[in-house]
């Protein structure tokens, strides 16, 4: 039963970005519009962490899943990404870099509060 509710509660802000996204005709994903919102219900206190850590669980068990559809789908691709794997990996590097400095700085500032 708790899993139903955590599919639901993540599913229905899933909508919710969605549903922003095709009114308001903002090139947005609105995964990601759903996944604000679903963050700052967990801040206001309006949705409970405990309520989706049972699914949390799960996923984070079968990540590996999720993640071959994607690489099989680069493989497909390998003539494109060997033509520009040069600057592929400079992005990857810079981006992952930049992600690392952002979260110890947010880390540090969110401490300091």
């Amino acid at each position: 039963m708790h899993t139903i509710r955590a599919l639901s509660i993540v599913f229905g802000f899933l909508a919710i970005g969605e549903a922003i996204v095709y009114f308001s005709g903002l090139k947005f994903p609105g995964s990601i519009i759903g996944m604000f919102f679903l963050f700052g219900a967990l801040q206001a206190g309006w949705v409970k962490a405990a309520w989706l850590m049972q699914l949390v669980d799960v996923l984070m068990a079968n990540l590996a899943l999720f993640l071959v559809p994607p690489c099989v789908a680069v493989m497909s691709y390998l003539d494109l990404v060997a033509k520009d794997l040069l600057s592929i990996a400079v992005a990857t590097l810079i981006s992952t870099f930049a992600v690392m400095f952002v979260t110890g700085k947010t880390h540090e500032w969110l401490r300091k509060r």
